[in-house]
Formats: C-alpha cells, sequence, structure tokens
C-alpha cells in the first residue's frame, strides 16, 4: 500500500453511496405511495401485517443510524492518518499535532512511545489483533441486524400462515358458507406476502451497506497497520539488524578520527621540526651577530685608543 492509497476516503465514496441509496428508496416510495398504501394499509382484517412490517423497517431504521454513526467515525479515522502522515512528511516533533487523542492512530503511537519508553518489547502482531478485535466489537449491533433481518420475514411468513390457517379453521367449522374465514385466510397469505418482501427489501439494503462498512474498517486498520511498519517501528524499534549498522558506522567513525588524529600529529612533527631548523638558524645568525659586534668593538677600541674592558 502507498501513501497515496493509504490517504484515499473509502467512507466519503460509501457514504455517497447511502445517500443516493436513501434519495432512491424514499423516491420510489414516493412514486408508488398509493400502491403500497393499499397493499400494507388498506383492507387489514387484522393489525398483525402492520405491526410486523413496522417492526421490519424499524429494526432497518436502527440498523441504518448505526451504520452511518459507524461511517461518520472511520471518516474521522481516516482524515486523523492522512494528518499524522502530513506530520510526518513535514517533520514535525510530534506527529500526532492537531489531531484528536482518541483516535486509532493516535492511540496507537502513545501506546508504542510508552513501551519504548519503559524500554519494553513492541509487538506489532499482538497490536493489530487487539485493533482489530477491538473494532470487531463496534460492529455487534449492526451484525445481529444483519443476522436477525431476514428472519423477520420468516418470523412474519410463520405468523401470517398461522392467522391463515386459523381462518381455514373457521372456513371448515361454518362449513364453506363463513365469508369471515376466507378472509382471514386471504388476510393471511396476503400479511406472509408483504413481511417477506419487506425483509428481503430491507436485508438487500442493509446487507450491501454491512459489507461495505466492513470494507472501510479494514481499509482503516490496514491504514493503520502501514504506518506502525513504515514510520513507527522503525522510530521506536531497535533492531539486531540496526544495532549492528549503528555499531559498524560508530567503528568507521573512529577509523577516520583515528586517520585524522595521525594526520595532525605528522602535521605537528613536520611544523616542529621546521620551528627547530628556523630555531637552529636564528641560533647561528646570533651567533655570528655577537661575534661581529666583537669586532667592532675590539676596532673601535684601537682607534679611539680606549683601555681594554676589566676582565670579568
Amino acid at each position: 500500500m502507498d501513501t497515496h492509497r493509504l490517504l484515499t476516503r473509502l467512507s466519503n465514496r460509501i457514504l455517497l453511496q447511502f445517500l443516493l441509496a436513501l434519495i432512491l428508496l424514499a423516491v420510489a416510495i414516493g412514486m408508488n405511495l398509493d400502491f403500497l398504501r393499499g397493499f400494507y394499509l388498506e383492507n387489514q382484517q387484522t393489525r398483525t401485517g402492520i405491526i410486523l412490517n413496522s417492526a421490519i423497517v424499524g429494526l432497518l431504521a436502527i440498523g441504518l443510524l448505526n451504520l452511518l454513526w459507524l461511517l461518520l467515525r472511520y471518516r474521522r479515522e481516516e482524515a486523523a492518518i492522512a494528518a499524522f502522515v502530513e506530520n510526518i512528511e513535514a517533520i514535525r516533533p510530534d506527529p500526532t499535532e492537531g489531531l484528536d487523542p482518541h483516535s486509532l492512530i493516535a492511540k496507537r503511537y502513545a501506546t508504542m512511545k510508552s513501551i519504548s519508553a519503559n524500554h519494553g518489547e513492541i509487538n506489532h502482531n499482538a497490536l493489530a489483533a487487539m485493533l482489530t478485535a477491538d473494532e470487531g466489537t463496534r460492529l455487534g449491533v449492526v451484525r445481529f441486524i444483519n443476522n436477525i433481518l431476514i428472519l423477520t420475514g420468516v418470523f412474519g411468513t410463520i405468523v401470517s400462515l398461522s392467522i391463515a390457517l386459523l381462518g381455514a379453521s373457521d372456513l371448515i367449522e361454518s362449513a364453506g358458507t363463513g365469508l369471515d374465514g376466507m378472509g382471514l385466510v386471504i388476510h393471511g397469505m396476503s400479511t406472509a406476502l408483504s413481511t417477506t418482501i419487506t425483509a428481503i427489501v430491507s436485508y438487500a439494503l442493509f446487507g450491501y451497506f454491512y459489507l461495505r462498512l466492513k470494507d472501510v474498517q479494514t481499509h482503516l486498520i490496514s491504514g493503520i497497520e502501514h504506518l506502525t511498519s513504515v514510520y513507527l517501528i522503525p522510530r521506536f524499534v531497535k533492531r539486531s539488524e540496526d544495532l549492528l549498522n549503528q555499531m559498524s558506522g560508530l567503528i568507521k567513525g573512529v577509523i577516520r578520527a583515528t586517520e585524522k588524529m595521525t594526520e595532525t600529529q605528522e602535521t605537528y612533527q613536520a611544523s616542529a621540526n621546521t620551528l627547530l631548523q628556523i630555531l637552529s638558524g636564528h641560533k647561528g645568525q646570533m651567533d655570528q651577530l655577537a661575534g661581529d659586534i666583537g669586532e667592532i668593538k675590539a676596532i673601535l677600541r684601537d682607534g679611539f685608543r680606549l683601555p681594554e674592558p676589566p676582565a670579568d
């Protein structure tokens, strides 16, 4: 996974699909409102169909609200990952600068920093397993609704068939002359059909976005583990290969420093020899100058017939 894919906001696309699906569903209901009213509400001998269909739709609404909340949460997490990468590429001292401290990437960074500060061993596999397990618990409600939604249609069908059988029993008891029994049979069959249709449509809609939500979750966890492998582990984990490379670099540095010191000593030795030569030449010049001054003094004494200086 490269950085471009890492910054891909998959949740944005799913949220857009979610919005479009709700709009299309509302348009379809609006265009067929008279038919749906007659199919679900009118000519109902009992309130069983209304109750069952309302329960299915209510369960769907609760699941969709949970899906929306999770998608918005993962959208914020993806934004936090993008900000984290930008901070690293900008070489900021603290990669979590400006991030929500409760975001997943900020928690991962804080955890690894704490383990490293306490000189503990960082187990990437354990961290990944804990994150996956923790995020899996957030899908408990939507997973339950996804599993139970299709069963509500089966439950509605069973209840409706029971009503139909009750109507058939009344019809038999009245020896075929009771219209109430026949109406109850038709009502039961109609209710069974309506609850099955409602459950299938609800399951198809909810099941798609449930799978897409799992894709977003997988993409997010994959992005966090990618950042951990590429950016965080090299920062906090000191491997044996890294220590060997550092030791090798240190030894090479010591060797270079020794060579520089040897070169410096040779330069000092050459300078000392040159200085000795200069001092020796200077001493010879001083001796010659002292001799010349003595000769000048002797000439002056002879010229001016001065007495010899007293001996020391």
